[in-house]
């Protein structure tokens, strides 16, 4: 048999297979699944089939491309369907994306401060991080503690929602207890049997999270080269965070907590819109394809995309086909720096394009980056973009517009500087500040790495940019796009490919002011002490911390970096891990999860909190930063 994909499985199919199995099986699935996972398969039209061994076979029967229940997964072993291995089919398949809402979901209207609110704050009685100086030497924090009681008015969470709430929270904390090594099928099936309740519960954001967990606990335990322990632990406080306030909050607290279910499109009438840039797309389940940006006359930004299973090969095609809306004839990468005429639109509450049969489409004239519309993006303060699209990646709005985490900024080009990780390029914005541009995917099949290091070599150089913000204690954007060097049209950095001939000549170049001391290095803040004990519970889980001993040296190094809600933190964690009861006989009882869990996720929103306000406060123009006028930039498209 040839190697075929297995096919996506729903999530609650997973919980009910493994739910079936014996307490003996469970304790074998995890090998069941490595094993499963390395055998031979074969595709024959919806169905998957699978040699179990020399003499039997799995059959996966997905209808419509995914496995909906739990009778479309069929084991010839004699242990069937009692088997270990139907179950360990679905844990080593994909997880299939959940379908729309389910019926009778609420519709939900989201504030700015909705989700956030009351979500940092500390349950141990310490400080809260509601708030951080500009500066990051000191934090005052003050917030209103989560045991504040709703008005009365105000709608709260039903019996069934606190129920739901309360199994995504014991399923975060036996991640957490567990950490990335312990944290086999049978954990993860926890989460996904309480990500289903939940959804069909309506609470579409915690549910989001639990799932997300499971996706990033596979690709690590599998060792999957994109996994980052930050995003996991991201995931994490965002499950305990919206489980935790469910009971809690109420009002448009309880709509932004509970989150609003993927919606279909809706009509946006006629639309006339302007190409600004394509960018590939290559996601960790093996799909790829390419995103096309484009905005309205009011500086909206919308999304045309073409995305399928494929990778970094199939995003270089896709740039090159034809737009799939209406009756337009422009390729993906020509329609980035041309313009659309749209009459019966369809748009997605995160800016999407809908490509259905009422939607008519014509070619029409674009703009340069330069020319209204377009310019006025480029308009806003270097930090004010910063601080829109840190309320983006923060999830302070439940449903963010689009290309909120785009910044658009007018840079001088200062060189390569070294960093820990490797090289990036160092530019000024006009306001002074010093951002460092990094390669958006590094994928050779891609041309971010190798344009970005020849731009490395045109210092002086003056352009317009477009990048995606990377959260970090000094400015760093992602650079998707930028006017070409000699001032002639644009650049897609992940498509097209600079030559040398493109770079100014290297006699005619403006030399760069010199750089400042501090200009290249990053703030450096004792934070990271809290930090990495907060990443340190999620490969080993809580008996990593247990074994620290005493941290009285560290809390007393962020005591006089002005950072004592942090000092307090730390000891609280690291003594809620280490703290164990004991019966009347001496032995150890089992450990109480729900103490080191709510001491861990005040830790890690704290720590999430101070560094916005860090990367916030980085982005702030220095007193005495020189401003360039605007007629020195290049001729930008």
């Amino acid at each position: 048999m040839t190697a075929t994909p297995l096919p996506p499985v729903a999530p609650e199919v997973t919980a009910t297979l493994v739910e079936a199995l014996s307490p003996r099986l469970r304790k074998r699935l995890d090998a069941a699944v490595a094993k499963l996972g390395a055998r031979p398969t074969q595709r024959d039209g919806d169905t998957v089939t699978v040699s179990v061994d020399e003499e039997n076979e799995l059959r996966m029967h997905a209808r419509g491309g995914v496995v909906a229940s739990a009778d479309s997964i069929v084991c010839g072993c004699l242990l069937a369907p009692a088997c270990v291995h139907r179950a360990a089919a679905a844990c080593a398949a994909p997880m299939a994306e959940p379908s729309e809402a389910p019926s009778g979901s609420r519709p939900v209207t989201v504030t700015e401060a909705d989700s956030h609110a009351g979500m940092l704050a500390p349950t141990d009685g310490s400080e809260s991080p509601g708030s951080s100086s500009s500066t990051g030497s000191t934090v005052g924090t003050t917030a209103p503690g989560p045991d504040a009681s709703p008005s009365p008015s105000q709608e709260t969470a039903s019996p069934a929602e606190r129920a739901a709430a309360d199994a995504l929270w014991s399923a975060g904390c036996a991640v957490l207890e567990a950490g990335v090594d312990g944290a086999g099928a049978v954990v993860q099936s926890a989460l996904l049997r309480a990500a289903h309740t939940a959804r069909l519960r309506h609470l579409p954001r915690p549910a989001g999270a639990a799932l997300s967990i499971v996706t990033l606990l596979r690709a690590a335990r599998s060792g999957d080269p994109a996994y980052r322990t930050a995003e996991l632990v991201t995931a994490l406080s965002e499950l305990l965070g919206t489980a935790h306030r469910v009971g809690q909050a109420a009002g448009a607290e309880l709509a932004g907590v509970r989150g609003a279910a993927r919606r279909p499109y809706s009509p946006d009438g006629s639309l006339r819109l302007y190409g600004l840039f394509t960018e590939p797309v290559v996601t960790d389940s093996g799909h790829g394809g390419v995103r096309t940006w484009v905005a309205g006359p009011d500086g909206r930004l919308f999304t045309v995309g073409d995305v399928a299973p494929g990778g970094a090969g199939r995003a270089v095609g896709v740039a090159d086909r034809t737009v799939r809306l209406g009756d337009t004839a422009l390729t993906h990468r020509e329609l980035g720096r041309a313009g659309l005429a749209v009459s019966g639109a369809t748009v997605s509450p995160d800016g999407r394009l809908g490509a259905g049969k009422g939607v008519r489409a014509v070619s029409a004239r674009g703009a340069r980056w330069t020319e209204p519309p377009l310019a006025a993006l480029w308009e806003p303060a270097p930090s004010v973009q910063a601080a829109r699209a840190l309320r983006s990646a923060s999830r302070r709005t439940e449903q963010p517009g689009a290309g909120d985490d785009l910044l658009f900024l007018d840079v001088e080009l200062l060189g390569a500087v070294e960093e820990s990780g490797g090289s990036c390029l160092l530019a000024r914005c006009d306001d002074g500040t010093q951002v460092r541009l990094t390669a958006a995917d590094d994928d050779p099949a891609l041309a971010h790495r190798d344009n970005l290091m020849l731009l490395a070599a045109a210092p002086g150089a003056r352009l317009r940019i477009i990048g995606r913000l990377v959260p970090a204690p000094h400015p760093r954007l992602a650079l998707l796009a930028c006017s070409h060097p000699t001032g002639e049209g644009s650049i897609d950095l992940g498509l097209d490919r600079l030559r040398r001939a493109d770079l100014p000549d290297p006699t005619a170049r403006v030399t760069p002011a010199p750089l400042r001391p501090g200009d290249a290095g990053a703030h450096s803040s004792p934070l990271y002490l809290l930090e990495r004990r907060v990443e340190q519970t999620v490969p080993a889980g809580r008996a990593a911390l247990s074994m620290l001993g005493d941290v009285t040296a560290e809390a007393r190094r962020l005591r006089r970096a002005g950072l004592p809600t942090a000092a307090g933190l730390l000891t609280a964690l690291c003594a809620s891990a280490s703290a164990r009861d004991r019966d009347h006989f001496g032995r150890i009882l089992p450990a109480e999860t729900d103490d080191f869990a709510t001491h861990w996720l005040a830790s890690a929103r704290y720590t999430a909190a101070v560094a916005e306000s860090l990367c916030a406060a980085a982005w702030e123009p220095r007193r005495g930063d020189p401003v360039a006028a605007p007629s020195d930039h290049a001729p930008a498209r």
